[in-house]
């Protein structure tokens, strides 16, 4: 039984991998290998799920927002329950345990400026309040377990969301924090867009590549991914498609003495 936790102060095991999850779902597609692995292995891992706070009931959203919730089958007063429900399954499988921010989704917490894809996957909007309150946040729980490696996206594809939460990890690790950053999937898979994010962020050769093995790992993985059935339609038509995609590109991260991995950056 994994645990849930809503406050910091609730936490309580040493948990020595924290692995920051923008949305209810990014945890186990990009490195949900590694999560069930370390797990196997005897080692407790936390997801801190950062974009799962609900907007207000009654809220209303903007036509994107709506249109998203057309294409996930889910009704916009209970979207965020109805994923939390689903990263709930999803981390039993992996093992693994949760602590919930309560930053809202870009679609909900500035509607004016994320309201088209262009929007979502474009420049971090000023004044955005992600980017300010979720710092001191990280901070704060890096401060409770200061002995954990902290795992964050490299913020490939540019989802706002994973841009504000590397930008924040990448501050925790110039302050002497571990942290690794991990590919975003599935938009890593883009021709050129795992080249493109790492020559913004100064280049590769600021970066070394470490990959994990995961072959045991892997039917665990694509399990977990499918219990995000919100997800699955719009990243990847279906499970088949889905597995056939995670797979395919742990191939290619083919680690050494195996088939299949996972690859973290971390700073030089």
């Amino acid at each position: 039984m994994t645990l849930h936790y809503l406050r910091l102060e609730a936490l309580t095991l040493p948990y020595g991998h924290i692995v920051l999850s923008p949305h209810l779902d990014d945890a186990a597609l990009s490195c949900g290998g590694m999560i069930a692995g370390l797990v196997a292995s005897g080692q407790p891992v936390l997801v801190v799920n950062i974009c799962s706070g609900s907007p207000a009931v009654g809220a209303s959203h903007s036509p994107f927002a709506e249109a998203l919730h057309a294409r996930w089958g889910l009704p916009a007063d209970e979207a965020v329950r109805l994923r939390l429900a689903e990263d709930e399954t999803a981390l039993e499988t992996l093992g693994a345990d949760s602590y919930q921010l309560d930053q809202l989704d870009a679609i909900y917490r500035m509607p004016e400026a994320y309201g088209s894809e262009d929007g979502l996957f474009g420049a971090v909007a000023p004044g955005d309040p992600l980017a300010e309150s979720l710092r001191p946040q990280l901070a704060a729980l890096a401060a409770r377990l200061p002995a954990a490696i902290i795992y964050a996206p490299l913020g490939v594809g540019h989802h706002v969301d994973h841009q504000v939460a590397h930008a924040a990890a990448d501050a925790l690790a110039r302050s002497g924090a571990s942290v690794a950053f991990y590919e975003d999937f599935p938009y890593v898979t883009r021709d050129g867009a795992l080249e493109a994010r790492l020559a913004e962020l100064g280049g590769a050769a600021l970066f070394m590549p470490m990959v994990t093995g995961i072959d045991r790992a892997l039917p665990r993985k694509i399990g977990a991914i499918e219990s995000y059935q919100s997800q699955i339609g719009v990243l990847f038509s279906n499970n088949a498609a889905m597995a056939r995609s995670v797979t395919s590109y742990a191939e290619r991260m083919r680690p050494e003495g195996g088939t299949c991995g996972e690859r973290l950056w971390v700073r030089r």
